[in-house]
């Protein structure tokens, strides 16, 4: 599934911030930074009563290159 995303969100985070993204990132085994914050804000949303449907796309769907399957 393809999900096209129009807007690009730049932050700057604190060192320490930056640490605790990557640790829980690797803790929970995710693919990228960039999915662990996608993740983070999708919770952080929630929790305020935010609803947000429902999108189970990796960031490996996003990728440039095809992926083959095990025929190709």
């Amino acid at each position: 599934m393809y999900r096209e995303r129009n807007e690009r969100l730049q932050i700057m985070v604190a060192q320490e911030e930056l640490n605790a993204i990557d640790d829980w990132r690797f803790r929970q085994r995710m693919p990228s930074r960039a999915s662990a914050v996608r993740e983070l804000l999708r919770r952080g949303l929630q929790a305020e009563g935010v609803e947000i449907a429902a999108s189970h796309e990796k960031s490996s769907d996003f990728g440039v290159i095809k992926k083959r399957g095990p025929n190709e």
